[in-house]
């Protein structure tokens, strides 16, 4: 940030980064306990939900903590109520096998949850927040931590408008906006930009076990009557990934004859030329996927990281002057293929706790670590610990098995923790060591390229302004990264974003981000084996602009 430029600056008590379950339930709930206290939200979407993607079976637990009355309330979405559930092993690109739903552990049954659209809920959620007088700032990216005198947070900064692609002002020049307050909250999601930069500065992750990360792959059909089953859902496990590499589907049949289809790829995975989105893509062909979507239309593409480590992984939660919550600190119940809920409850917790820090005038706000470790959200964590772990290092069907004794036997109490031994970025090895993948070229019917998937995303950045993918080093993925692993961000990246030209004779090879392409999914930050790719947030509003994920 330059210091010379005068920016204007606002003073909170709370200032909120990122408009998700997490952030709207904190500023509902700080609303609730304290209607004086002067509540903002700025997130980074030019709308509220805009960047929002997520499968979605929703938890009602925090909800019903957070608004009681919210099946009457005026405009909420949630209504289609999960009726029937499936399981499926994927065997081979023909051969199935179901698992009966009673023989699934409790942690994956569904009976009482609802399949939504979790960016509209989001929306829901950002209008009663409005209604409560928390102001919401759209299209606003925090861009820079404040700090006090004293290494305590301030606060944070939006990006300056109007810089051209050389860091030169442009006529359209304005600087960002500083936002001061008592407590500052970050609420981005996975893989927070900010949060990442907290979790080092204050060492939050030095007695926590290394982060782990799936990508999440989600397209919205629109299917005939036959094929649709509302209130369906089918999880799958097994092909097309193999046993060694983490990973599963989702269906769910929405309201409107909306099929929401899914696949997650675990980021822990070892062969460069996987391809999350190519796997995804063969997913679909499997006879047993392929019936529910034949003769529909897909209308909606969007891919997100997600957070897999569990309350092993979790940093501390609080430091000077802040939170972290929801899945900027990692709240997510991998087993149950959840998250919404543990990161709405961490935001109820969160603005209990700094009602209490405000109100108290406490010196710190570690009240909130001890009020989440006693919640219902770190019991479910706890119990879930050892699922991940399990898969990881025993494979999908051995490590299936001693889930379902952990889970079903043990109901998530064995006796010890197991721990994740590496970083994703860690995983990969060398590409002369690993069979190439020849994925099928797209039928353009059940099967698509990226180019076409990124256009139903909205995806747009102003042009001429500062690539928002940070090399640290420009010649390493050339000089190295392309050598050793054949250079995977071609092919782990889920919108084209990462290319590498080479001319006719296949020499001189170039290393080209196309950074318009950009969903915001932060793979590249996770996976890019010597984390030299670096997400930092875009100007304004840019980025996927998702109207029903």
């Amino acid at each position: 940030m330059d210091t010379n430029i005068q920016r204007e600056s606002m003073e909170y008590d709370v200032v909120i980064v990122g408009a998700g379950p997490a952030g709207l339930a904190n500023a509902i709930k700080l609303k609730q306990l304290n209607p004086e206290l002067n509540v903002c939200i700025v997130e980074k979407a030019s709308e509220v939900g805009g960047h929002i993607l997520s499968g979605n079976v929703f938890e009602t637990k925090a909800l019903d903590e957070l608004l009681p009355d919210w099946k009457n309330m005026d405009g909420c979405p949630i209504k289609t109520k999960v009726v029937k559930e499936k399981f499926l092993f994927l065997l081979s690109d023909k051969i199935s096998f179901s698992w009966p739903a009673w023989l699934l552990p409790p942690v994956q049954h569904n009976k009482g949850n609802y399949i939504i659209s979790l960016a509209n809920l989001c929306r829901w959620l950002g209008q009663t927040a409005e209604n409560l007088g928390v102001e919401i700032y759209p299209g606003f990216a925090a861009s820079e931590i404040l700090f006090n005198d004293d290494n305590s947070v301030k606060g944070v900064a939006t990006n300056d408008m109007g810089i051209d692609i050389n860091g030169e002002k442009k006529d359209t020049y304005e600087p960002g906006i500083e936002l001061h307050a008592k407590v500052t909250v970050f609420a981005e999601g996975c893989r927070g930009h900010l949060g990442k930069q907290l979790i080092k500065k204050y060492e939050l992750d030095k007695e926590s076990d290394p982060q782990q990360y799936g990508i999440g792959l989600k397209e919205i059909w629109e299917v005939p009557d036959e094929t649709h089953d509302e209130g369906l859902i089918l999880h799958s496990a097994g092909w097309p990934l193999d046993n060694n590499t983490y990973g599963g589907s989702f269906v769910y049949h929405a309201a409107n004859n909306q099929i929401y289809i899914g696949y997650v790829v675990g980021l822990d995975y070892k062969n460069p030329y996987l391809s999350p989105f190519e796997e995804f893509q063969k997913f679909k062909t499997h006879p047993s996927i392929k019936k529910m979507i034949e003769g529909g239309k897909r209308i909606s593409y969007g891919a997100r990281a997600l957070i897999e480590g569990g309350v092993q992984s979790l940093p501390k939660m609080f430091m000077p002057g802040a939170l972290l919550i929801g899945c900027d600190a990692g709240t997510l119940n991998m087993p149950k293929i959840k998250g919404s809920h543990t990161a709405m409850k961490s935001g109820i917790i969160g603005a209990e706790a700094i009602h209490e820090y405000l109100k108290d005038n406490l010196s710190s706000l570690d009240n909130f670590e001890n009020k989440f470790t006693n919640s219902w959200a770190y019991k479910e964590l706890h119990a879930a610990r050892n699922v991940k772990p399990f898969i990881t290092k025993f494979g999908l069907l051995i490590g299936t098995i001693l889930t379902g004794i952990d889970q079903i036997l043990f109901r998530g109490k064995l006796p010890f923790t197991l721990n994740h031994a590496h970083a994703d970025h860690e995983t990969l090895m060398p590409a002369n060591k690993c069979k190439k993948i020849e994925y099928p070229k797209p039928d353009g019917k059940i099967t698509f390229d990226r180019a076409s998937s990124v256009f139903l995303t909205g995806t747009y950045h102003a042009e001429n302004q500062p690539v928002h993918l940070v090399l640290e080093d420009k010649n390493l993925p050339i000089d190295y990264t392309l050598e050793k692993f054949d250079e995977p961000a071609q092919r782990y990246c889920p919108a084209g974003v990462y290319e590498v030209h080479k001319d006719d004779d296949g020499s001189n090879p170039k290393f080209v981000i196309n950074s318009q392409n950009c969903i915001h999914c932060k793979t590249c930050d996770i996976k890019e084996p010597s984390q030299n790719i670096n997400w930092i947030t875009p100007e304004g509003s840019g980025g996927p602009k998702y109207s029903n994920m």
